[in-house]
């Protein structure tokens, strides 16, 4: 399987995959539209990058790489990880993985972080599959993910 970086021409791609994976799931999408002017925006930044997999694309990595005072090297948050519902078990998603991973140590990357709810269960032995380890901040305590949302998400 082929699994390419993005680049500006492939934010209508990336916005309908990250546009299908919302509505699959029942969450928000401010419609692909309006999350393809966000991708042109945010990928020539470099701040927000996106992997695709497939020609056409069936299966896409959103990436978000921020400085951390605790490693010297970006940290990435992979924000999102979707293969299309016909294409899923056929190792597409560690295609895409194996790809992160190895271009991410290249490029001197210190830390994935990822988060994943608590019920979705085979996207953490996914992930564990991967070598990725749950969030436990010390052995026997889990760790949490919390939020607040100072504004309303784009669309909403």
């Amino acid at each position: 399987m082929d699994v390419r970086w993005a680049q500006l021409p492939d934010a209508p791609v990336v916005a309908q995959l990250l546009h299908d994976f919302n509505v699959e799931y029942d969450s928000h999408s401010p419609g692909p539209a309006v999350l393809t002017a966000r991708l042109e925006e945010l990928l020539p930044a470099g701040r927000t990058t996106a992997l695709l997999a497939g020609d056409p694309a069936v299966g896409v990595a959103l990436l978000t790489s921020r400085p951390n005072v605790w490693y010297d090297g970006p940290v990435l948050l992979l924000d999102e990880l979707y293969v299309v519902p016909e294409r899923r078990g056929q190792g597409i998603g560690t295609a895409i993985v194996e790809r992160l991973l190895a271009d991410a140590l290249a490029q001197g990357v210190a830390l994935i972080e990822i988060n994943v709810d608590e019920p979705d269960v085979d996207a953490q032995r996914f992930y564990e599959r991967h070598g990725f380890a749950s969030g436990e901040a010390r052995p026997g305590t889990r760790a949490f993910y919390y939020e607040r949302e100072l504004r309303p998400q784009i669309g909403a």
